[in-house]
């Protein structure tokens, strides 16, 4: 097949490699739309190291199951289908909503081979049907941003009413909490160091968008951040006694430094996920069905994955990247 390769020499190019055939239990795509993440970037830095060279990126993923391997069941060859990049042993599933606290969880794209190339190959279940009315270009933007958004959200016990700050609007992750804690009837102000983003927020339906530099609203109940220790104090100063903050990324650096007694004297909670089990992207994929927003920035064709990255790195996109794949209609 062809797809984009990550060579040792820590650059993609564009190259035929052999085809990945479904093993027991897997099934193979045909790739019809995949989308970007930060991880396309952190592969080009060892961050981590691809598990062999060389290496196809690509964690969210949609397409048409094209070959099926011994014992699937539940998919057949034709079955339009979207992945949940979070993969676990079929064991793990057992675990319900925790299945991602499997030790085992690895992410496609990272991990594994991606789908920024003609043909992908993941377990059978880690599948879910295409969601009906929606485009292929929506169904690769949702994966990892909404479902991780979704497990944060969740997690936090998010309400109707809920006044939610979304730090950093822009990226993946941080524009699916906006758009998602809208759907589910929340206040949403967010923020940006770019007056065009903040705009673009307001536009979507956010109710607020200050500075990045601050001030930041109070009385907040959940903080989703993605930003870290730049963001981090004014996020934590926020939160109502009892609030929770939400953490997804640290754009800013690795390392933040808590203030311990903002965080016992006030009862504040903190939460982190990366990825989703499979019951919530189960639940994420049927809130497409039911018309949730997905935000996508741009879409370009598989051959012009060098400018999305460009696009990415520099940080001007407002929702995800995608790439359409020249078989998608």
């Amino acid at each position: 097949m062809k797809a984009w390769l990550l060579e040792e020499s820590d650059e993609y190019r564009w190259g035929e490699v052999g085809a990945p055939s479904p093993a027991e239990g897997q099934v193979r795509l045909a790739v019809r739309a995949s989308a970007l993440n930060h991880m396309d970037l952190w592969l080009t830095r060892r961050k981590p190291r691809p598990p062999s060279w060389p290496h196809v990126p690509g964690a969210d993923v949609a397409g048409v199951v094209e070959s099926v391997g011994e014992g699937v069941q539940g998919w057949q060859v034709g079955d339009e289908v979207v992945a949940n990049p979070a993969l676990v042993p079929t064991e793990a599933l057992e675990r319900g909503y925790d299945s991602v606290l499997d030790a085992r969880m690895r992410i496609l794209g990272e991990h594994t081979w991606g789908g920024h190339g003609e043909l992908c190959v993941v377990d059978a279940h880690q599948l879910c049907a295409r969601p009906s009315g929606r485009s292929w270009v929506e169904c690769a933007a949702y994966p990892i941003a909404l479902s991780s958004a979704w497990r944060l959200l969740r997690r936090a016990g998010i309400t109707p009413g809920d006044r939610v700050l979304v730090t950093g609007i822009g990226g993946g992750v941080a524009t699916a909490a906006m758009t998602l804690a809208i759907h589910l009837g929340a206040e949403v102000i967010v923020t940006s160091r770019q007056q065009s983003k903040r705009t673009a927020a307001l536009q979507l339906g956010a109710a607020g968008a200050v500075d990045s530099a601050g001030p930041y609203p109070e009385g907040i109940d959940i903080v989703v951040d993605s930003i870290g220790p730049a963001t981090w104090d004014a996020a934590i100063g926020s939160l109502r006694r009892g609030g929770k903050m939400c953490v997804c990324g640290g754009t800013s650096g690795p390392v933040a430094e808590l203030d311990l007694p903002k965080l016992f004297w006030r009862q504040l909670d903190i939460i982190g996920a990366s990825c989703a089990s499979q019951v919530e992207f189960d639940e994420v994929t049927a809130m497409m069905t039911d018309g949730l927003d997905v935000v996508v920035d741009g879409v370009f064709a598989l051959g012009d994955y060098p400018e999305a990255l460009d696009r990415l790195a520099g940080g001007a996109q407002l929702g995800k990247l995608v790439l359409e794949h020249p078989s998608a209609g």
